[in-house]
């Protein structure tokens, strides 16, 4: 891992972070192994952070035909991932596919925000104590950092791994292209309207589900699953929080009580004070013990919750652009058995007009003239049998293609899913067996130690 932290400026805020993130978000290639005839293969190999935004190095391998090198990088910051994200929901031909969510937005207010007060607080107590806290903060900072990182990057790992999405133009440009996309920062109003165009697929779903009724068991199942395992994946990663929270507490009070025993023993003499002093040396290693469990909790636990509860809202709204097909399906079904309707005896009408037409035009110009009027206004009712069929066609053929890729797409959402889990659940608790028998040994150690004393 490689990484260069310049510290903190005079209000103990970071000012400049860089990081190689191979730790925090697994590398997508390896320089020695050869590129196969259709790789394409994107990794963040650095990232800066500075005061108001991040600056990801985006790093990509390809021997795809179209792209003007095998082996370039280009620097992005997150309000491009969100214009690429942008690109592909609002593409029709992606409708009948899980669009990968867009990564959270860089945030770290919080930790900027401690340091700056650890800084100010820098008199109220020892030097020690401020570079104990302060190297606790700057670590927080950095596992959030790292985090963000890794949440980009996968996002760029979907894309390019779907046979699909690889393809698009937007992904080229976004990957190839070496200067600013002039992708802004959304403002007041565009988040206003992002809130009332979230409001209104809110309504647009409750209203589908009520009036339309899904043709297929299977997604109709699938709709109902994720609906519920949404709001139990929602409820899941707040009790994490929480409880990763309360275990960051715990640990922080090691902190204290170590703190609380070195000025304890500075009151004392002789024994005592090599004996207090050693209880808080034991304090504060649990501390730190503490935090790495935490820290991985919500690493392996947390991450993982909170991006599947992101990805199955997105599979939520492939099922609802579905049924908004679904619907306009049926529209164009209703408008086409009211165009027939209208026009059944369109073409007998059209027969018997070109007999009159013959008879009368034989008789007076002006009854040829009135038989042309008459035929041209039966072909212009036919005209809309015609838009009809076309459009009944088309909503039929998007219906039909959207529910074939929505099924495959559902599927290995599912699997995805189930792996995800299962690697992330084994390797949290592969950590906790081993943080707890870290933990036993040292507490075993530390009780031997303090007899001796």
């Amino acid at each position: 891992m490689m990484t260069d932290l310049d510290g903190a400026d005079d209000n103990g805020s970071p000012t400049k972070e860089s990081t190689s993130p191979t730790e925090g978000a697994p590398s997508n290639q390896d320089s020695v192994i050869p590129l196969a005839d259709d790789n394409l293969l994107v990794d963040i190999s650095d990232a800066l952070s500075e005061k108001d935004r991040v600056k990801f190095t985006v790093h990509t391998r390809t021997s795809l035909p179209g792209y003007a090198k095998s082996d370039f990088c280009v620097v992005r910051q997150h309000e491009e991932f969100v214009w690429l994200h942008d690109r592909f929901e609002e593409n029709e031909e992606y409708a009948g596919y899980i669009i990968p969510p867009c990564p959270p937005r860089p945030d770290f207010d919080a930790s900027r925000e401690k340091l700056q007060r650890l800084g100010e607080g820098e008199g109220n107590m020892t030097k020690e104590e401020f570079k104990k806290m302060k190297q606790e903060l700057e670590a927080e900072y950095l596992a959030t950092f790292k985090k963000t990182v890794a949440m980009h990057e996968v996002f760029l790992t979907r894309l390019t791994s779907h046979s699909v999405f690889r393809k698009d133009q937007h992904l080229k440009v976004f990957l190839e292209y070496d200067q600013d996309l002039c992708a802004k920062p959304r403002k007041k109003m565009d988040l206003l309207g992002g809130l009332v165009r979230s409001l209104g697929k809110t309504t647009d779903e409750l209203y589908l589900g009520a009036t339309v009724r899904d043709v297929n068991d299977f997604f109709e199942k699938e709709l109902q699953f994720l609906t519920d395992y949404h709001t139990q994946l929602k409820e899941a990663a707040v009790r994490t929080e929480k409880m990763t929270k309360k275990h960051k507490e715990v640990a922080d009070s090691h902190i204290r009580i170590s703190s609380s025993l070195v000025e304890l023993s500075t009151a004392e003499t002789g024994s005592m004070e090599k004996f207090l002093a050693k209880v808080a040396e034991v304090f504060e290693k649990i501390r730190n013990m503490e935090g790495r469990v935490s820290s991985d909790q919500d690493l392996k636990l947390g991450d993982t919750l909170r991006y599947y509860q992101r990805d199955s809202h997105a599979a939520k709204a492939l099922l609802i652009r579905r049924l908004r097909c679904l619907a306009a399906y049926e529209a164009a079904n209703r408008n086409l058995e009211r165009a027939r309707a209208k026009n059944k005896d369109v073409h007998a009408r059209d027969s018997h007009a070109a007999k009159a037409l013959l008879i009368r035009r034989l008789r007076c110009l002006a009854a040829y003239e009135a038989a042309n009027r008459n035929l041209e206004r039966a072909r212009a009712k036919n005209k809309d049998v015609h838009a009809a069929e076309n459009a009944q066609a088309q909503a039929c053929q998007k219906f039909e293609t959207m529910s074939a890729h929505g099924k495959q797409e559902l599927v290995g959402f599912r699997t995805r899913r189930v792996a995800a889990f299962k690697k992330s659940l084994i390797e949290m608790a592969e950590l906790e067996g081993k943080h707890a028998k870290t933990q036993y040994e040292f507490l075993r150690q530390s009780l031997l130690s303090l007899k001796d004393a």
